[in-house]
């Protein structure tokens, strides 16, 4: 048995077939295949059961992932441990981050990291809050930045300064769009569009929505922040968005970024980690990173530029 193999099998349970894996490990189907029939050779039993098109572990598959995932995060503390003796001048870095902090608030802090730390090659993996909490609790990644999070057991907060809010925006020719904010009432007379399930952009909003009382339809279900203002801008609907996402299509009036009466819709972008995993002093250099972030951009501040 090989850490190829191994690699191989996880690549496979994790896209849930053949070709997603191919993709990810950059190699072709066949070569997959020949992993897997040696592993299952060496082991005596079948791994995957093929349904229809798509494939499912077998009961000595589901032994083996969790043994195989434990096998890569004692891997990675090693590297991490042996990384520690270097300091900050040579190591690796692997970071989560959900759709709004990974797509609008991390770059510019990651260029940052790269510029004092250049030593340290860090990566990014980007999907909604439920996919990266997953991956945690996997020891998958050296830590992850979601918002709205609520911990579950075994994962630990390393910070959770950064504050984020969430405006209704609106097409530049919507009847809303010279309003600096309008009455909750009214959010049921506009379709409102909305990220998939497991977004901590959706929870968050309606978890507000539905304590203030508000009532409201949805319109659409969209996976992508950008799709949700591409669809805005096309006349679709309208959409509670993080102000990080929207400074530029408000900057250039594209969309109008306005509030519900009396209703704020605020929460935290968390750093969170298993507490399975020893943190090491790359990921410990990125939390310090974000919380200097928190402290000289707070949220109210940005909010209050997107909003005029």
């Amino acid at each position: 048995m090989t850490l190829r193999q191994l690699e191989v099998f996880l690549a496979i349970a994790r896209a849930q077939g053949y070709r997603r894996a191919a993709e990810t490990l950059h190699t072709s189907q066949p070569a997959l295949s020949q992993h897997i029939r040696e592993l299952e050779r060496e082991l005596g039993a079948r791994l995957f059961d093929r349904l229809g098109r798509g494939i499912a572990l077998t009961e000595a598959g589901r032994v083996l992932e969790e043994r195989a995932r434990r096998v890569f995060a004692t891997l990675a503390d090693v590297r991490e441990a042996v990384g520690e003796l270097q300091g900050l001048q040579r190591g690796s870095l692997l970071i989560g981050a959900s759709t709004t902090p990974g797509v609008y608030v991390l770059p510019a802090l990651i260029g940052r990291f790269r510029r004092r730390y250049p030593g340290i090659q860090l990566r990014l993996r980007i999907a909604n809050s439920r996919v990266m909490e997953e991956a945690v609790r996997a020891h998958e990644l050296d830590l992850a930045v979601v918002g709205g999070h609520g911990l579950a057991p075994g994962e630990e907060c390393l910070a959770a300064g950064l504050v984020d809010e969430l405006v209704l925006v609106v097409g530049r020719r919507h009847p809303w769009a010279r309003s600096r904010e309008v009455a909750p009432a009214r959010l049921a007379e506009e379709p409102l569009l909305v990220r998939e399930e497991g977004s901590a952009t959706r929870q968050v909003t309606e978890r507000t929505l539905e304590r203030a009382g508000v009532r409201w339809r949805v319109g659409m279900e969209l996976n992508h922040t950008e799709a949700i203002k591409q669809a805005v801008m096309a006349g679709l609907g309208v959409a509670f968005v993080s102000v990080h996402a929207v400074r530029g299509e408000v900057a250039s009036h594209r969309l109008a970024a306005i509030r519900l009466r009396g209703v704020r819709i605020r929460r935290h972008f968390h750093a969170i980690h298993s507490e399975a995993r020893t943190l090491s002093v790359g990921a410990r250099a990125f939390v310090a990173m974000l919380v200097e972030q928190a402290a000289v951009s707070p949220g109210r501040a940005r909010a209050r530029s997107v909003m005029g």
